[in-house]
């Protein structure tokens, strides 16, 4: 009794690549606002560039606190969504067909999204992690932490809720 092959890396890597690629493509905002995700493994860290249109106010100049509210919070359903498709991308359920033809699992619904602003956010580029506490069929629960040049030097973070859709719809 033999094995099956295991699929050559590229492959997995192209799977990989193009998931994390629809489900930010899902979200039109994320592209106005200049974000994008950087993939290391399971791992993922987004990144806000900085631009101009970014700041909030010119005379500190500070980033615009709705504009880091909308970085933190993509940054928790991209990471919720990919947390969810990574078994799924691993054993093959989902396959490059699947992604190509657009059939990715819908986002999750926001519940409710609270944000602490520690310190102004600078203008320059903005990263972001995810951290899922908690997900279930119904319901995740997740943090997400900013900073810029220092990692341990947060400028925002936040906890969010969030109604997981349906897998048969």
């Amino acid at each position: 009794m033999s094995r099956p092959r295991p699929e050559p890396v590229q492959v997995i890597k192209q799977r990989r690549d193009a998931a994390l690629a629809g489900l930010v493509q899902s979200i039109p905002y994320a592209q106005f606002l200049g974000v994008h995700f950087d993939r290391r493994g399971n791992e993922l860290t987004a990144t806000m560039s900085y631009k101009d249109e970014l700041i909030g106010n010119p005379l500190i100049p500070a980033l615009h606190g709705g504009a880091t509210a909308a970085f933190l919070e993509m940054t928790a359903q991209i990471g919720l969504s990919w947390a969810n498709l990574w078994g799924n991308m691993e054993t093959g359920v989902l396959s490059l067909d699947d992604l190509e033809a657009g059939h990715l699992p819908r986002l999750p619904k926001t519940i409710d999204f609270t944000v602490d602003y520690l310190r102004s956010g600078l203008p320059r580029d903005a990263y972001a992690r995810a951290r899922v506490n908690r997900s279930g069929r119904r319901y995740a629960s997740v943090h997400v932490e900013a900073w810029q040049d220092k990692r341990e030097k947060l400028f925002a973070q936040a906890t969010g809720h969030f109604l997981m859709p349906d897998p048969q719809g």
